[in-house]
């Protein structure tokens, strides 16, 4: 079934439809195991002329194939509706820029091309990737279909097509541009509904000697570092090594590496060539294949043990914040991130908070989704003093904390939601 006729035979609303097949096999063994409470759209940060609008809200529920054990949502929000008017600028994440130079210089000494060979970058936001393969010599292209982010891009020196990848695309480049010795997805490979069609895109616009390099949120640190906010609409799939090593061996291609890295509190990184490549596979990839077997993450029960851990904290939260607004204590959060609304909503946090703060100047001023929670400066802290500061952007826990404990002006307490609630 393509996702066309899912998108006519499965939908349940105006922008969103449910598909009934894997998205990487097309198996139809699918098994519901972290329900999880439906959201807006994870990113929808309104400004106030916008607050007589309501926000509708999408399911956010995860399944299991039982037939090559990916874990993905089945319901799929239009694409245009979720990226178009996207606001995530790389940049504006901490240590994201730095990750990104490293990365180049890593896979330009593992794949070895020469300069002048052409880099294309599938969601390429602001350019930040692209921009360090360019200081190294390399032809780079970004695609990117939030119209303003991608305009941006182009006029700061790095070439961005605003516009979906798509098969049909990745043919016009090679026509116009010659093939590609690199193509990366950086936290995009788990964003689209059509992975089959993208990885058909990618194998053709590479050069015989090219590789697709892409990094993703890796389902056993989710798991294993209970990163559930991590699940929203954007993000269709979360991946593993073992269904990813079949899914390329399908459509021509051959994973020939998978390295765990730290971005995003724990990801996956990925090289394929295409199948029949010069590149052995690296003993790496059979690691990751191991670990994954011996913690079962091919098992609905393991996903279940996971759902349950999330409930026992919600509980437990829940209880706490209760108690001290009965108290007449106030509470802010830090963090207006995509992955705040999904803990927001989750664990029915709307009406417990005073006012959200945030780093990135992009989102303050302006009113989280659905709940219209205002995101101020953190500055404001200094000028409400809220006697409690619920870390939402809890991967950053130690960095905020080290930043608001030296100033003088606010003396209130932390909490910690995750992975398991601390309050100092």
């Amino acid at each position: 079934m393509t996702s066309g006729q899912s998108w006519m035979q499965g939908r349940v609303s105006a922008h969103v439809y449910r598909r009934d097949t894997c998205r990487l096999c097309n198996g139809r063994s699918l098994e519901l195991v972290l329900p999880i409470k439906p959201t807006p759209i994870a990113d929808a940060y309104i400004p106030a002329e916008r607050l007589d609008e309501v926000q509708e809200c999408y399911p956010l529920d995860l399944f299991l194939c039982g037939s090559c054990g990916h874990v993905q949502l089945l319901d799929v929000v239009d694409a245009g509706l979720l990226f178009g008017n996207y606001i995530y600028v790389t940049s504006s994440s901490l240590g994201l820029v730095a990750h990104f130079e490293n990365y180049a210089e890593e896979v330009l000494r593992r794949v070895s091309c020469a300069k002048g060979s052409l880099v294309i970058e599938i969601g390429s936001n602001d350019g930040s990737l692209l921009r360090f393969f360019q200081n190294h010599g390399m032809r780079v292209l970004g695609v990117d279909p939030a119209h303003k982010i991608a305009e941006e891009a182009t006029k700061s020196g790095v070439e961005t097509l605003p516009s979906f990848f798509t098969a049909e695309l990745a043919r016009q480049i090679r026509r116009e541009r010659g093939p590609a010795a690199i193509v990366t997805a950086n936290n995009v490979f788990a964003h689209a509904d059509d992975l089959a069609g993208m990885a058909e895109g990618i194998r053709d616009l590479l050069a015989p000697d090219g590789v697709f390099v892409f990094e993703v949120s890796y389902l056993v640190d989710v798991i294993e570092k209970t990163l559930f906010d991590t699940i929203y609409h954007e993000h269709l799939c979360y991946h593993s090594v073992t269904p990813l090593q079949a899914f390329f061996r399908r459509h021509g291609m051959e994973l020939i590496d998978a390295e765990r890295v730290g971005t995003k509190a724990g990801s996956l990184r990925c090289i394929v060539q295409l199948a029949g490549g010069r590149r052995t596979v690296s003993p790496s990839v059979a690691r990751l294949t191991g670990l994954e077997a011996s913690l079962g993450l091919e098992r609905g029960e393991t996903v279940r043990a996971f759902a349950a851990r999330i409930e026992h904290v919600k509980n437990q939260l829940g209880g706490l914040l209760r108690d001290l607004k009965a108290q007449g204590k106030t509470i802010a959060g830090y963090g207006a991130s995509p992955s705040v609304t999904t803990l927001i909503y989750h664990f029915e946090l709307g009406d417990v908070l005073s006012f959200l703060v945030d780093d990135n100047p992009r989102k303050q001023g302006l009113f989280s989704p659905g709940h219209h929670i205002p995101v101020l400066p953190p500055q404001t802290i200094y000028e409400r003093k809220p006697d409690y500061i619920l870390i939402l952007a809890w991967t950053y826990a130690q960095p905020i904390k080290k930043k608001l404990q030296t100033s003088l002006a606010w003396d209130g307490h932390f909490i910690v939601p995750l992975p398991q609630i601390e309050v100092t």
